[in-house]
């Protein structure tokens, strides 16, 4: 099953191109034993040469991608490139430099002399010229002993009322009309002479000497090989391979006879020939006052050409050049070896480093946030490694945070649900009174407190308190101060049923007096709430009040709004604290707003509060409206004015509308 899906991920990397190959490999198969010479033949096989080129390519370039997916050998390619390949091209540069430079110094100690010598020849035919017969005859001896070194086979022609030739046996003649005073190197019948002509009035005289590779190779002793190459004659004749040669679209014969090989013996392994040419202009010996260019080219090597320059301290000169080429080898091959190591240890340090950064990441993404990495040295490398163990250290910190924190989470949930089977589970059923409480914590748990529980003889206890702080500990509080007055209430409808008359009185202040009392003994002295408790006869529509120290409640009325009177302190604060009570008759579209401060204190972005006359203005705009709908206007217009969805405080609110 492995092979398989190995094989189609093989295939589906190939593509259409690899099909395209395949496809061509097998058509060019059958075009090789059935159509061997057929043009289809040749389109299969640029076919298969530009697919294959392709998809070698595309192999190479993921090749090189895996290659340098690692960053030691993404460190070495670079280092090539940076480092060896500058390196190499220097070095190649100056391997060139140095071998055009050997073959233009070789090619200019050839031709300088070879110049030098053509000047003493013109100078000869000068002195022959002016020279008297007796002096003439003493200088021919002469120049025959000094030119036999020099210019080999030299022949000289002296035409005035006779010609006189020397030697005897010369078989010089006079060049073609139209000569005139002229010296250098002249081709003739495709060999080169150096020569020299003038002539006067009354007499004329010609010098040419052969050149050939031996005579080239003495001018300059111990250079090397010397030769040349002439245009030749006949344009249109075949050209046989290796005998000629095209310069400049003419057609060059290289000299008919042996070249000696006197090449120098090289001083070292590094001591090549160097072999080079240059364009020498030469006369026509046919072509009067014409020049054409003829090629010299030299075989020599650097020592030679180097021992010639240094002249006579040649031996010296070579080894102590030996000696400063071996010594700054040396000293390079030095420095190489030395930046290797440190370009090797600089390496390991980075790659170390990212290795084990990459182990550490890999064990931070399988969950082990207790992997450390070791840091050495005090580099930024190891300023990383430090920050990348301070950063695991946070991360597990932060993740046993987060868990304390989701388990604080779902405690808070869990007591979210606990208080809200603490508050009623719906209102009870009254002839004249609808009422509706609502309540929208800050938190996911609320320090607000609000309860309406059915007494006897059709009454019923509306309570709303606001405990000072969030949190927890609020809700705590509140949930005491609910089971606290579930318990007074509970106890005072005992009293009331033992009654012999079954009329006894209900005191709402003294209610609020033992829940002070009980919340003061049970509680820490910090913690208190504001209180509201009123106690509704759906039969009389009275309602009597208790108010310790809770803002005062709303009544809105025929498009008037009052504020109920404050009855005491606040609750669990004061043990001698003492609370009255107030009686308020109901009419018929009354409705009596009570809330927490959570509704009139919130601040928009400019710390202003929404206040409490916002919010009678809110209740004069939907007072004719259901119970639900006033909550919900109240709570969006808080939310609009402070432009956050977030509530800063417990917003409670607890309407009671007479019918």
């Amino acid at each position: 099953m492995l092979e398989r899906m190995e094989g189609r991920r093989i295939w589906r990397k190939i593509g259409w191109t690899g099909y395209s190959f395949l496809g061509a490999l097998a058509a060019w198969a059958l075009t090789v034993w059935f159509a061997p010479a057929s043009a289809l033949r040749n389109l299969l096989e640029l076919l298969l040469f530009l697919s294959g080129a392709w998809i070698f390519l595309r192999f190479a370039r993921a090749g090189v991608r895996r290659t340098i997916w690692r960053l030691r050998n993404r460190l070495f390619v670079a280092y090539l490139f940076i480092a060896v390949v500058p390196v190499s091209l220097i070095v190649l540069l100056a391997a060139v430099g140095a071998y055009i430079l050997t073959g233009q110094m070789g090619i200019y100690l050839v031709h300088s002399e070879l110049e030098r010598r053509t000047a003493s020849l013109r100078n000869t035919a000068e002195f022959l010229l002016n020279a008297t017969e007796t002096r003439r005859g003493e200088a021919l001896r002469e120049m025959a002993q000094h030119y036999a070194r020099r210019f080999p086979g030299l022949e000289i022609l002296i035409r005035d009322k006779r010609e006189i030739r020397f030697p005897a046996s010369a078989g010089i003649v006079s060049p073609p009309e139209g000569w005139t005073n002229v010296s250098g190197v002249v081709e003739r019948d495709r060999q080169l002479f150096a020569w020299a002509h003038v002539k006067d009035q009354e007499r004329e005289v010609t010098l040419m000497a052969p050149l050939s590779p031996e005579i080239l190779s003495g001018l300059v002793p111990l250079l090397g090989e010397v030769s040349y190459m002439t245009l030749a004659e006949d344009r249109h004749a075949p050209q046989k391979r290796g005998s000629r040669f095209v310069v400049g679209g003419k057609a060059m014969t290289p000299y008919p006879g042996p070249v000696p090989d006197v090449l120098p013996p090289p001083v070292n392994r590094f001591d090549i020939p160097v072999d080079w040419f240059t364009l020498v202009p030469a006369a026509a010996w046919d072509q009067p006052q014409k020049m054409h260019n003829v090629v010299f080219s030299i075989r020599t090597r650097f020592s030679a050409v180097f021992r010639i320059i240094t002249g006579e301290q040649a031996d010296f000169s070579d080894k102590f050049a030996g000696i400063v080429f071996s010594a700054t080898a040396i000293l390079f091959l030095v420095v190489e070896l030395i930046s290797l190591l440190i370009g090797v240890n600089l390496t390991r340090t980075i790659t170390g480093a990212v290795h084990n950064l990459y182990e550490g990441t890999l064990k931070i993404r399988e969950g082990d946030f207790r992997h450390r990495i070791q840091v050495t040295g005090q580099d930024q490398l190891a300023e990383l490694s430090e920050s990348f163990n301070r950063m695991t250290e946070n991360i597990e910190r932060l993740l046993e945070v987060s868990k304390e924190k989701e388990r604080l989470q779902a405690e808070l949930e869990l007591a979210r649900e606990v208080q809200a089977q603490l508050y009623p589970k719906a209102a009870p059923e009254l002839k004249t009174l609808s009422l509706l409480a609502a309540c929208a914590p800050a938190r996911m748990v609320s320090g607000d407190y609000f309860d309406y529980q059915p007494l006897l003889d059709s009454k019923v206890a509306l309570a709303l308190g606001d405990v000072a702080g969030k949190g927890i500990s609020a809700a705590l509080l509140m949930a005491t101060v609910g089971s606290a007055l579930r318990t007074q209430l509970r106890s005072c409808m005992d009293a009331v049923s033992k009654a012999r008359d079954g009329e006894a009185p209900m005191p709402v202040c003294e209610l609020v007096a033992r829940l002070n009392q009980q919340l003061y003994n049970d509680t820490a002295p910090e913690k208190y709430l504001t209180f509201y408790l009123g106690i509704y006869d759906d039969a009389t529509g009275e309602l009597t009040y208790t108010n310790a120290g809770h803002i005062p409640p709303l009544l809105v009325r025929e498009g008037e709004v009052h504020r109920l009177e404050v009855n005491g302190t606040v609750v669990g604060a004061f043990p001698f604290a003492q609370y009255e009570e107030s009686t308020l008759r109901l009419r018929s579209g009354d409705l009596l707003v009570c809330y927490t401060d959570g509704v009139t204190e919130p601040e928009n972005d400019y710390g202003e509060m929404f206040g409490e006359e916002r919010l009678i203005d809110v209740l004069l705009r939907h007072a004719d409206r259901e119970n639900e709908e006033i909550v919900s206007a109240i709570m969006n217009a808080v939310r609009d004015w402070t432009g956050s969805p977030d509530l800063q405080d417990d917003m409670t609110l607890l309407l009671a509308r007479r019918l």
